[in-house]
């Protein structure tokens, strides 16, 4: 997580230089952001998040070489850890599904405000997890209705197995569940299961959706 006493660390990765410049105007007028560095491809976008260590990571898909979707599946496999937003223009939920699944904490569409990005870089610094508005709506209407957990309440959990579901979808790891709840790792481990369980869960990508309908991603 990022320190709060300095501006957030970001590294911009996109093959075009208009749009980086763009980009780069953006975020370094705000008092808390400073771009640290640029790449034009995937591979370059890994060799300098590990030179830089950026807080963020803000990654186009469509590059040449070595893609947005390769290059987050190469850096998070070397640095668990790094934190990726994707800003693209593609929104279909085939590209959602597949970041999520390579451990992207950020999903922001290009034709989307500017301030979508800015609120995306501050939510994944912080620990948490944040999709474009509209991309939001979009899939919470093509999932409800569809799954019969899409359906079920909240109300069906405990306080706890609610609690730790919705920082399993901030982007929490079991250790740092466990600390902020004071719990121990294999009590989380239990009430993940358990929930899982009753809401008929399979995975990740499902618990995202699952706080997506409940409204919890929307102001972290």
């Amino acid at each position: 997580m990022a320190d709060k006493k300095r501006p957030l660390r970001i590294l911009l990765a996109d093959d075009h230089v208009t749009v980086r410049r763009g980009l780069k105007l953006l975020i370094d007028g705000e008092l808390d952001m400073d771009v640290i560095g640029e790449a034009s491809d995937g591979t370059e976008a890994v060799q300098k998040a590990r030179e830089l260590s950026p807080d963020v990571v803000v990654m186009d898909i469509s590059m040449p070489g070595m893609n947005g979707l390769a290059a987050t599946r190469a850096l998070k496999k070397i640095q668990p850890g790094a934190v990726i937003v994707t800003l693209t223009r593609h929104g279909d939920h085939a590209y959602l599904q597949e970041l999520l699944r390579a451990g992207v904490s950020g999903y922001v569409l290009k034709r989307s405000a500017p301030t979508e990005l800015l609120h995306a870089i501050r939510a994944t610094a912080a620990g948490g997890q944040y999709l474009d508005t509209t991309l939001t709506a979009r899939v919470t209407a093509g999932i409800a209705g569809k799954d019969g957990w899409a359906k079920t309440p909240a109300t069906a959990l405990t306080e706890r197995e609610a609690a730790v579901l919705r920082l399993i979808a901030s982007g929490y790891s079991n250790k740092e569940i466990a600390a902020q709840l004071s719990l121990s790792v294999k009590t989380v481990e239990a009430h993940k299961a358990n929930a899982m369980r009753k809401l008929d869960l399979t995975g990740r990508i499902d618990i995202v959706k699952y706080a997506i309908l409940q409204g919890w991603l929307e102001n972290v």
